[in-house]
């Protein structure tokens, strides 16, 4: 079913004049699945509070909703095609109405690690490129077959979701920029063996493939509990992208390997000064996979020494109080870095 579902999505937007290659395809189903996949966490939320007899308070409007404007349906439980956009219409709806309203929700706060703040980067970052509202509407409707709520159902669709990115990377001019192949992150994070209780950063996230990996890897291993599962969610991997779709797919691949807000920051590593670097920005394990080739202005690159022997006594680099770097030594004898 899955499977099926996004072959048939990528077989219309093959035909839709807007979208051009594999990268197009996609950047908008990501887009089209990330506010399915919202409704339908907002939804859970919502009942979740029910039951404890509170309130829900949506973070997306009403008229914004997917139910209301995407799927908008009769009291049997199919779409009301007398109610539902479809042709210019609903173009029209997207580009100068959903996107904005979406992408203003990154001036509502200075949390990047809040879901709201996500919610503004991806379509800040995003256009819609459906140029077809017919062929838009066919999209929705798949899309809302998709379910998100159990957790069978996100594996095989973070799964799918992988394979995508990987045929994307194939497609792509730098097809490192997105893909690692899994078999050789898995085995990087086999010889450093995070730990619960430690920080994961990839500072070139891509598709998010390491921190990904790393989860999975850290959640079958971790004793179950509540206090264990948040710190896994909040406050364990963390990374950086500076190129907008690499950005949104990592985010939107996080979210379905079910970390619900990833503390995942649009920027450019790089353009941070290692002068500036201060206690509190060091983790205790670096999975990644940085881009080889290509260039950086000049105002970038005079952000580091010319030379390793300029570089702190201390940094984890050029420490002689250990042979290997820290992110390969036992999870006993390493330290922050």
């Amino acid at each position: 079913m899955f499977e099926q579902t996004f072959k048939n999505i990528d077989d219309i937007l093959f035909k839709d004049a807007g979208a051009d290659s594999e990268l197009d395809y996609i950047g908008q189903t990501s887009w089209v699945m990330f506010l399915r996949y919202l409704d339908e966490l907002e939804q859970d939320k919502a009942d979740e509070a029910e039951l404890e007899g509170k309130e829900y308070s949506f973070i997306v409007e009403e008229k914004f909703r997917w139910p209301n404007w995407a799927m908008p349906k009769g009291t049997d439980g199919k779409i009301d095609h007398h109610v539902a956009m479809t042709g210019a219409d609903l173009v029209e709806f997207v580009d100068r109405q959903l996107f904005p309203y979406l992408a203003g929700f990154k001036a509502k706060t200075d949390d990047a690690q809040t879901l709201e703040y996500k919610i503004g980067e991806i379509f800040s970052e995003l256009d819609n490129k459906i140029k077809s509202g017919y062929n838009l509407r066919e999209i929705l409707e798949y899309a809302d077959t998709l379910p998100f709520r159990s957790s069978k159902d996100k594996h095989e669709l973070s799964h799918l979701y992988e394979t995508k990115i990987k045929n994307m990377g194939n497609a792509g001019r730098n097809g490192g920029q997105y893909y690692t192949p899994r078999p050789l992150i898995r085995a990087m994070i086999a010889v450093t063996d995070p730990q619960m209780g430690e920080t994961v950063y990839d500072g070139a996230a891509g598709s998010c493939g390491f921190l990904c990996e790393t989860y999975d890897y850290m959640l079958q291993r971790m004793e179950k509990s509540t206090d264990n599962l948040q710190t896994l969610q909040q406050k364990t991997f963390y990374g950086k992208e500076k190129k907008n779709l690499a950005y949104v797919i990592g985010v939107m691949n996080m979210i379905l390997h079910g970390i619900e807000a990833p503390n995942i920051i649009h920027t450019n590593t790089l353009g941070e000064s290692i002068r500036d670097i201060q206690e509190k920005d060091r983790y205790n394990v670096i999975l990644a996979n940085p881009p080889f080739g290509g260039k950086e202005r000049p105002e970038v690159q005079q952000n580091f020494a010319s030379r390793l022997a300029r570089l702190p006594s201390s940094s984890c680099s050029t420490s002689s109080s250990r042979s290997r770097p820290a992110d390969v030594l036992p999870s006993s004898s390493r330290t922050p870095c």
